[in-house]
C-alpha cells in the first residue's frame, strides 16, 4: 500500500547525476602544462578539459502544481588528470543555486555565471570549447584577465578570487522568455558592512533565436571592495546554414583599478563550423585581444584554433587539436630575466564523454 501511494509523489519530482569526463594527450612548443608563454622549449602534458571542461554535478526540479515547478543545480569541475576538485575550496565552484520556475520564466538565487556569459556562449565561435584557453571566457567573460606582466590583480564583485568574475555568488538571476528573444537580468549582493555598491554587480542579457539566427547582446557592472567599477559588454551574432554555422562576437571591459589608473581590453572573434558528415564537425575561430594600460605599453594577443571532432555515440566524442598563440608587447612576460617566447602552438588528441 505504501510503495502504491508514493508513486505519484515520486514521478513529480526528479534528481539527476550528470557530468562531462573530458581528457587529451597534449604537445606545446613555447608554452607549458598550463598554456602559459615559456621562454623556449616544448611541453608534453595530459590534459584535462580541452573540448569541455570536466565536470560533475547534481540537477534536480519538483512539480509544486499549476504549473510551477522548484529547480536546483549544483556543478563543481573536475581536474580529470589529477582526479582533484578545480577549486580546492569550492566543492560547487561552477554551480550551486535554488529556484523557480514556470512558463513565463525562471529566478534563480545562488553561485551562478555572470550575465555576459549568457549573451556570449550561442556566439562564441568554439562555442565555449577549451574554456581555460578561449579568449571569450578569459578575457570576454572574464574568467581569466591575468595574463603578461599586468592585470586587473584583484576582485570585482563577489566571485572570490581576483582576475576571475565569470562566477559570481550571492547572485539573483531572474529570465524570461517572449518567442524568440529571452531576457535576463542579475544582481549580486556584495555582502560589505554599510556599502550596498561594494563587491555588488548588476547587469542584463538580450538574445534572439529564429531560424538559425542568433543576436545577442549584455552589459555588467562589478564594484570592488572600494567601489572602483569593472564595466563589460558583449555583441554577437550566429547565422546557420544546412551544414555551416557562422559566428562571431565583440566585447570590451574597462576596469577602474585605482584612481586615475584602468586596465582596458577588446576581443573580436569571429569562426565558421562545417558538418563535414553526420558524426564529423570541422571547427575554427580567430580571436583578438588588446589591451591598454595606464602607465604600461600597449599588449594583447592573436589565437587560431582547429577542432576536429569525431561522435563515436550520442555520449562519447573523439578529438584533435589545434590552436596557434601570438603574443604581443610584453603580454608573454618573463620567466626569471629570460624574455618569454612571442609564439606558441600546441596539438591535442583527446577523448569526451557525457555521462
Amino acid at each position: 500500500m505504501l510503495l502504491a501511494a508514493s508513486g505519484p509523489a515520486l514521478s513529480q519530482s526528479s534528481t539527476t547525476i550528470y557530468g562531462i569526463a573530458d581528457l587529451g594527450a597534449r604537445y606545446s612548443n613555447g608554452m607549458n602544462a598550463s598554456n602559459a608563454p615559456i621562454a623556449s622549449g616544448s611541453t608534453s602534458a595530459v590534459t584535462s578539459g580541452v573540448n569541455n571542461t570536466s565536470r560533475w554535478g547534481l540537477r534536480g526540479q519538483e512539480d509544486l502544481g499549476s504549473g510551477l515547478q522548484a529547480i536546483f543545480q549544483l556543478e563543481g569541475g573536475i581536474n580529470l588528470d589529477t582526479g582533484s576538485a578545480a577549486k580546492a575550496d569550492k566543492l560547487f565552484d561552477r554551480l550551486a543555486w535554488v529556484g523557480m520556475k514556470n512558463a513565463y520564466g525562471t529566478i534563480q538565487i545562488g553561485r551562478q555565471t555572470n550575465a555576459l556569459v549568457d549573451a556570449l556562449t550561442p556566439a562564441d565561435p568554439l562555442a565555449i570549447r577549451f574554456a581555460s584557453f578561449n579568449p571569450n571566457v578569459n578575457v570576454a567573460a572574464l574568467s581569466n584577465t591575468a595574463f603578461g606582466t599586468h592585470a586587473f590583480g584583484q576582485q570585482y564583485g563577489t566571485s572570490g578570487y581576483a582576475d576571475n568574475f565569470y562566477r559570481i555568488d550571492n547572485m539573483i538571476k531572474v529570465s524570461g522568455t517572449n518567442g524568440p528573444l529571452r531576457a535576463v537580468a542579475a544582481y549580486s549582493v556584495g555582502e560589505v558592512a554599510d556599502s550596498s555598491s561594494a563587491l555588488s554587480t548588476r547587469g542584463g542579457a538580450l538574445i534572439y533565436q529564429q531560424d538559425g539566427l542568433v543576436l545577442s547582446g549584455g552589459v555588467t557592472r562589478f564594484y570592488n571592495r572600494d567601489r572602483l567599477a569593472l564595466d563589460a559588454a558583449t555583441i554577437g551574432a550566429a547565422f546557420k546554414f544546412g551544414r555551416w554555422q557562422f559566428k562571431t562576437n565583440f566585447a570590451a571591459n574597462k576596469a577602474d583599478t585605482a584612481v586615475n589608473k584602468s586596465v582596458h581590453q577588446r576581443i573580436a572573434s569571429a569562426g565558421i563550423s562545417h558538418e563535414l558528415s553526420a558524426d564529423l564537425l570541422l571547427t575554427t575561430a580567430y580571436y583578438r585581444v588588446r589591451r591598454e594600460t595606464t602607465g604600461r605599453l600597449d599588449d594583447g594577443f592573436d589565437r587560431a584554433f582547429i577542432f576536429l571532432e569525431k561522435s563515436m555515440s550520442k555520449r562519447t566524442t573523439l578529438y584533435l587539436e589545434s590552436d596557434f598563440t601570438r603574443w604581443r608587447g610584453d603580454a608573454a612576460g618573463k620567466t626569471g630575466a629570460l624574455d618569454n617566447d612571442t609564439r606558441a602552438e600546441a596539438l591535442t588528441l583527446g577523448l569526451l564523454h557525457k555521462f
